[in-house]
């Protein structure tokens, strides 16, 4: 599974890909932060991170995108900003039909290194553990999207395999429902 992680920012948007399968060793494909002036118009801006995840997402061919949730904070601006990011690369994977997971900051911290209230120091050393890395990726927003696809690949892909396993339990329980009606 090839996952592309989305840390969605209207300044600094980090961009990570990570393959792997659950129980198995994850491998580091590419990682960037897209950046954008914050003396530009927000349209210009957003239509530049469109760009970017739309270039990420032909070049890596990922299986699905895992986007961070957008949560409150105090500061209003930086809410908005992340929404309209976040809202980007959700309807760039949509348009081409990939599957697309939100995970809180809590759920990827927890994920990553067993605390849901990790710094970023802390999430950074075990995404560079995870993927064998020399070091921690910088700026913190390309750990953080590298830990996002991390989540759900540990997350999503698991998940993915009850869901389908489930699927095949119904389908084989409307066949054997439409033998027993025709016998």
């Amino acid at each position: 599974m090839r996952v592309l992680g989305i840390d969605p920012g209207l300044t600094r948007c980090g961009m990570g890909v990570v393959e792997g399968n659950v129980g198995r060793p994850l491998t580091l494909v590419d990682v960037n932060v897209l950046r954008t002036s914050s003396d530009r118009p927000v349209a210009e801006r957003l239509v530049t991170i469109e760009k970017g995840v739309d270039a990420w997402l032909d070049e890596h061919q990922p299986d699905a995108v895992a986007v961070e949730r957008v949560f409150a904070r105090s500061d209003v601006s930086t809410v908005m900003g992340t929404a309209q990011a976040s809202g980007i690369a959700m309807v760039c994977a949509a348009r081409r039909g990939l599957p697309v997971a939100l995970h809180t900051p809590s759920e990827v911290k927890a994920a990553v290194s067993g605390n849901g209230r990790a710094d970023k120091a802390q999430v950074g050393l075990m995404v560079a553990r995870i993927l064998r890395l020399g070091g921690v990726p910088k700026p913190a927003d390309a750990a953080d999207a590298l830990a996002l696809a991390i989540t759900h690949i540990w997350r999503g892909g698991a998940q993915a395999r009850i869901d389908a396993a489930v699927a095949a339990a119904r389908g084989l329980d409307e066949l054997d429902q439409r033998q027993r009606s025709t016998s």
